[in-house]
């Protein structure tokens, strides 16, 4: 048998992970599906051909024809009996401008300089005129650039968009890639509820008001949410409506890549939320039917219809709904400058049956029939293509199921993901927060939920994104702490539930940080404790914006707690950009008592130790250390700065004494306040020489 050009070596997912060998035939299959996806795209050039170049070729572009300057607008709709482009530029005759179609479906018409120059211009208003056997329908062209909203009608049309003066980039990408610059720490945000005040906001709000902020906490990479169009509002931008189009309720194009390159120039990455796992249902401003069938864009019937989310699934086989994603992804990297991206609804993709309430328990659900080889294949090129445009493209997988190599190299049969989201992590402490009182808390439970990923994979650590924050659930801060918020938090108050609150907040996060991943991800406001959930205005809240803005004054004031919070975190974060504690694979626990309610572990030099006991403070606690070295205190939840009780002296000095404990031939003698947690590193260490492993 002739080998298969491009078949990735999927045997060597079995090296670190000896339990996939029986699934080889399942690992084969997966590497062949894509092989032979390679296989049809190399003759029109590969990655870089046709089948990424879907956004130059599709939609409204200048172009030639015959020698003439002009406009070409193309157009994939198989099923269409007559297509033609509506404007003001033509006062909306479906008559005037008529397209021609080939034998692959696919309808053009050249609009000469000569004769459209003053009439198609930058910002003309435009639709598709669509005649199926179903009617007639005016509809948003699929690649289109920009869609706008009348403020009367509240109809969505299209704008042809070619500014005279294209956009001047002043700001190259940070020269230091975060993978190499200590982990990823991401910021995750939406620019429409980044205002106070509750106006949605704007790109240049965003960049002149919130990007600051960020950068000076020390994230070193946002996630802005949101960003491709979508009709309503309080989607959360899941459910999209124009992949090419930046939402214009936010602002400009221009506007959107004078915020990314902002972003660069204060060192922060911009990764994207791109959701190809699905799209909005409506005729008018999106996808369905556009040819006048259910099954163009999208799967027929039943398949094709995602009832937990109310939206339509891709059908990842055809062709052309290849090359508009995959052109999609090199779009977004090249017209933007993105610099990753979120894969939204991952297991939702993989799978027939959506992921829905389902266990993932055996690696047999990873190789069943209900697995969405397409989707798979799909997902594949995606990352090839993103790491094609970009070697240092991040890419993330939102997936819950643990898919086996789906962080892993394509050439080693994986999926080529760069990171994939611990999405178990904050389901655990949401669990515990609402089912026991943190004193019955099993910190052995804990301690191993939090390291329970695929070593060979990295991994995204979190506490709560934009999910938990939601109507209908609580944050940490508010499960913690509920309406004792809004009026406790002064530093002038003392208020048990409120230092309770502020105590577990702080450990809760601390303790995340340290174990639960390669990388660490934050939503806006939740790290200074932001006291309300987001709700986008809707009829059930009469329609307000006041659960969709970000409350940013807060941290303005001094004898506010919220200040405590946000300073914490500030100083959490430098523990990775000082000692690259986020991607150090060295774990190790060191001691765990659970009636004593202490947990000691490392994680490449520094050494945490976590008293989780209501009460019981711990002078004198002797605890093993890796190192014979005096160690010295880097990070104390207890500070007063963080909101503590300030127990502790800053910066204090542990020496080492040569007393063996649990396997350790020396350890430290400190003072542990209860509920409370420091963070210790060797006297002397320097990021040029690695503690060793003692």
């Amino acid at each position: 048998m002739d080998p298969i050009p491009n078949l990735p070596d999927y045997r060597r997912l079995t090296e670190q992970d000896p339990w996939l060998e029986p699934y080889l035939d399942g690992l084969r299959r997966r590497a062949e599906r894509y092989a032979q996806l390679r296989q049809q795209i190399a003759p029109d050039g590969n990655l870089m051909g046709a089948i990424t170049q879907g956004h130059h070729h599709f939609g409204l572009n200048r172009g030639e024809h015959e020698g003439m300057p002009g406009v070409w607008y193309r157009e994939w709709a198989p099923g269409a009996e007559y297509l033609a482009l509506v404007g003001d530029f033509n006062q909306w005759d479906a008559g005037a401008d008529p397209l021609t179609r080939d034998q692959w479906g696919i309808w053009q018409r050249f609009f000469p300089d000569a004769i459209y120059a003053d009439r198609l211009t930058h910002g003309s208003r435009v639709k598709a005129h669509v005649g199926t056997s179903q009617g007639t329908m005016d509809r948003i062209p699929a690649y289109i650039r920009r869609v706008v909203q009348d403020p009367v009608t509240t109809n969505f049309a299209g704008e042809y968009w070619s500014p005279p003066e294209p956009y001047v980039w002043r700001f190259p990408r940070p020269i230091e890639q975060p993978r190499t610059a200590g982990g990823l720490r991401i910021y995750e945000a939406h620019v429409g509820m980044a205002p106070e005040d509750g106006h949605v906001g704007t790109f240049t709000e965003f960049r002149d008001n919130v990007l600051p902020r960020i950068a000076d906490l020390g994230y070193n990479a946002i996630q802005l949410m949101a960003i491709m169009e979508h009709p309503y509002y309080g989607s959360f931008g899941y459910h999209v409506s124009n992949f090419f189009a930046v939402s214009s309720r936010f602002g400009t194009p221009e506007e959107l890549k004078s915020l990314v390159d902002a972003a660069h120039r204060v060192g922060l990455h911009v990764v994207m939320d791109i959701v190809h796992s699905h799209a909005v249902k409506n005729l008018l401003e999106g996808l369905n039917r556009f040819d006048g069938t259910d099954h163009q864009y999208f799967h027929a019937g039943a398949r094709g219809n995602h009832a937990a989310w109310d939206s339509l699934c891709f059908d990842y086989q055809k062709y052309e709904v290849l090359r508009f994603l995959l052109s999609n992804v090199r779009f977004w990297q090249e017209e933007f400058r993105m610099d990753g991206f979120r894969f939204d609804g991952v297991t939702s993709m993989l799978f027939h049956d959506h992921g829905i309430r389902r266990t993932f328990a055996s690696y047999d659900d990873y190789f069943s029939v209900n697995v969405d080889a397409d989707a798979l294949a799909y997902l594949t090129l995606a990352n090839e293509v993103a790491h094609a445009v970009d070697p240092q493209t991040v890419t993330i997988a939102e997936d819950v199921s643990g898919l086996v190599g789906l962080a892993r190299p394509v050439a080693w049969g994986g999926i080529g993901f760069d990171y994939r989201l611990s999405m178990g992590v904050p389901d655990l402490w949401i669990r515990l927060l609402k089912e026991q009182r943190d004193e019955e808390w099993s910190l052995a439970e804990i301690y191993h939920a939090l390291l329970n990923r695929r070593q060979d994979e990295s991994s995204i650590g979190y506490v709560e994104s934009h999910d938990q924050a939601l109507v209908g659930d609580k944050t940490i801060a508010y499960w913690l702490m509920d309406a004792r918020m809004y009026d406790g938090m002064s530093k002038f108050v003392e208020d048990p539930i409120i230092a309770r609150g502020l105590a577990l907040h702080k450990m809760i996060r601390l303790l995340t940080f340290a174990l639960a991943g390669d990388g660490y991800l934050n939503f806006m406001g939740n790290e200074f404790g932001h006291p309300e959930w987001i709700d986008f205005p809707r009829e059930g809240n009469n329609f307000s914006h006041h659960y969709a803005r970000r409350q940013w004054s807060l941290t303005e004031h001094d004898h506010l707690h919220y200040r405590s919070l946000q300073d914490f975190d500030r100083s959490m974060l430098q523990l990775d950009a000082r000692f690259g504690l986020l991607e150090d694979p060295l774990v190790e626990q060191l001691a765990l008592h659970e009636d004593s309610r202490q947990l000691i572990f490392r994680r490449g030099p520094l050494v945490f130790a976590f008293n989780f006991h209501a009460h019981e403070s711990y002078a004198g606690l002797r605890i093993p250390v890796p190192d014979a070295s005096d160690y010295r205190m880097v990070l104390d939840t207890d500070a007063l700065e963080f909101g503590g009780n300030g127990a502790l002296l800053p910066l204090a000095h542990y020496p080492w004494q040569s007393v063996p404990m649990y396997g350790r031939d020396q350890s430290l003698m400190i003072y542990l306040p209860a509920r409370s947690a420091q963070v210790l590193v060797p006297v002397g260490w320097t990021s040029d020489v690695r503690s060793p492993h003692g």
